[in-house]
């Protein structure tokens, strides 16, 4: 018989059963990826692996333990399940620990209508060696630019899930990506940029020459920074860095930090938390997205549902253990690594968007920052306390004045969630989908 994640995860609950654990569930993840790296103009790096990576979660009672490898030979099957229960046995009681009743298990899913996987043949080395020459090429082709580095890649990922309550399901899903990282300028003025994409199908990338020559403009175009005037000031955040925002939101409605206390949202259900006109929508069932899933990682159905609607919190984000802490049912949203244990976590998100361009709302900020690039973060879990480092550029009379960088923004969150306006820019196909952010009133430490 062929050893396939499915015939994996079948021998996996063999094992744990005659190893004693009263219930458990496996997963199994066969990868393959390729991965082309080139500067100069010649070919810097090719790796190509090809793995499988299993997992297995046991319960004794009330007690679980979690168990990884890569080995999947019959006698490391069996030491695993072994070693699962032996340290089952030895864990503290988790009341809230447990599988899914089998009445809760996702009965019928349609994997292929999720487009997760793009069946046309895999690119062969030369191809991506290729256009991560043109890549490199277009970069370098803008004025200013003096290194770079441009890369393709490439995945396909097989993933199987079983359980001791019946469930059983798998789906297969792959990825490809072009990406490249410019550097502009010499000595002590070098300034960094980057542009990259990533998409389920290959048809659906963006060229290597967009992609090479925008990395390359964004890094010229920070040529000559200096840090930004400090005081109180509009910020608005650049669609490919406004997402982090909305991620502060999402880490905020976190079933995990919830149930821990650790979360600014505490005691916020059903108040306001974005403005009335605003709604963010995680929809697992998106085709062609790379956050989709036909069921979560503990075999539960998912659904699109509304975390937000019209600013007002309505859901947070559980698997069933936080549900169970919160006194909830879990909302489908169980992810794990094959050796840990599930934990919540958003899918794709939607966040409303506007009726004005970017251009349009730095218009209308007059004087301020415009953030396309974020370093670091110190966010205060239970308060909101915000404070990041940013690069980017000054406006002045709604127009671009000069780079900035070395600059720190600081804030509260849930005075910046409150007021946020949102551009008309997000990119649809974007896991997180989330147009420019326009806040008011932020403090900027700078010069």
């Amino acid at each position: 018989m062929s050893v396939t994640p499915e015939t994996l995860t079948e021998a996996l609950l063999s094992a744990a059963r005659k190893a004693g654990a009263e219930a458990a569930d496996a997963v199994a993840v066969e990868r393959r990826s390729q991965s082309i790296n080139v500067r100069g103009g010649t070919l810097e790096q090719a790796e190509r692996s090809e793995s499988v990576e299993i997992g297995l979660r046991v319960f004794v009672g009330q007690r679980q333990a979690c168990v990884g490898a890569s080995d999947t030979r019959d006698e490391t099957l069996a030491m695993l399940a072994e070693r699962a229960v032996a340290m089952a046995r030895e864990a503290p009681e988790d009341p809230f620990a447990g599988l899914a009743a089998p009445e809760q298990l996702a009965r019928d899913w349609d994997a292929a209508a999720l487009e997760l996987h793009d069946p046309g043949a895999e690119p062969a080395a030369p191809d991506m060696q290729e256009a991560a020459l043109a890549l490199e090429a277009a970069a370098m082709g803008v004025d200013g630019v003096t290194q770079v580095q441009a890369a393709a890649d490439h995945q396909v990922e097989q993933m199987h899930m079983a359980g001791s309550n019946g469930f059983s399901g798998g789906f297969t899903s792959s990825a490809r990506s072009l990406s490249a990282v410019a550097i502009a300028g010499q000595g002590t003025g070098m300034q960094r940029d980057y542009d990259a994409d990533t998409r389920v199908f290959a048809e659906d990338l963006r060229t290597p020459e967009e992609i090479g020559t925008r990395a390359g403009e964004r890094a010229a175009a920070m040529l000559d920074a200096k840090k930004p005037y400090t005081g109180s000031y509009p910020v608005l955040y650049d669609e490919r860095v406004a997402a982090s925002l909305i991620g502060h939101l999402l880490a905020a409605i976190n079933g995990g930090a919830v149930s821990r206390g650790a979360s600014w949202l505490m005691n916020r259900m059903d108040a306001p938390v974005l403005p009335d006109a605003l709604s963010l929508i995680d929809d697992p069932l998106r085709p062609r997205a790379l956050g989709s899933q036909p069921f979560d990682a503990e075999g539960l159905p998912v659904a699109r549902r509304a975390l937000v609607q019209d600013g007002v919190l309505k859901s947070w984000i559980l698997d069933l253990s936080t549900g169970r802490k919160l006194g909830l049912p879990s909302t489908g949203h169980a992810r794990r690594a094959p050796s840990s244990v599930p934990s919540p976590l958003s899918t794709n998100v939607t966040l409303t968007q506007g009726d004005k361009s970017r251009e349009e709302l730095m218009a209308e900020m007059g004087t301020g920052l415009l953030v396309t690039s974020m370093i670091g973060s110190t966010i205060n879990p239970n308060t909101g306390d915000y404070s990041r480092g940013a690069s980017g550029f000054w406006i002045e009379k709604g127009e671009i004045a000069f780079p900035v960088n070395e600059c720190t923004i600081a804030g509260s969150l849930p005075e910046m969630l409150r007021g946020i306006v949102p551009a008309n820019d997000a990119r649809p196909w974007k896991s997180r989908v989330v147009p420019s952010l326009l806040v008011e009133g932020l403090t900027l430490a700078g010069s």
